[in-house]
């Protein structure tokens, strides 16, 4: 029997390859080397240097792409995993706990979407005061006294 080969007592194979997890996860391989170099994932290496993964990545993987979609950063994710007892796979209760914590970042991004999706033709505080509207929202460029670029979009 072979590394590769690693059978749990009667059950499935222990460890994955990259190729294995891409395709269960939906992922590309390059992407699960991206994650294991920001510190998302960890992998064993075989004595030829393969990468070789434990069968619960495959959910830690779902966790990561589905605080990316919610819009959560990289660092947050992982900060959120540091957080975890021995680096372990998040559980639904985990999960609960993690996006509770999220929660007012996340209702500051819905506002700042609802905010943009409302105001997306008018002025959004750029300082160029070249369209009418901006005339009466952004006077004298008021907004440009609050920094570079468009304030509006920025801070919601």
């Amino acid at each position: 029997m072979t590394e590769h080969d690693v059978h749990l007592e009667g059950g499935p194979r222990a460890t994955l390859t990259v190729g294995e997890v891409a395709r269960r996860s939906g992922v590309s391989v390059s992407t699960l080397h991206f994650y294991e170099r920001q510190g998302l994932l960890h992998s064993d290496r075989t004595a030829g240097n393969q990468r070789r993964y434990k069968r619960e990545v495959l959910r830690r993987v779902a966790f990561i792409r589905t605080a990316q979609r919610i819009g959560m950063a990289l660092a947050d994710i992982r900060a959120a995993l540091d957080t975890l007892p021995d680096s372990r796979t998040p559980t639904r209760h985990d999960w609960a706990r993690l996006s509770e914590m999220w929660r007012g970042e996340l209702d500051a991004r819905i506002r700042q979407l609802q905010h943009l999706r409302d105001d997306l033709t008018a002025c959004i505080g750029c300082g160029c005061l070249s369209l009418g509207v901006c005339a009466l929202q952004n006077p004298q460029d008021e907004v440009g006294r609050r920094g570079p670029g468009p304030r509006y979009w920025v801070e919601g």
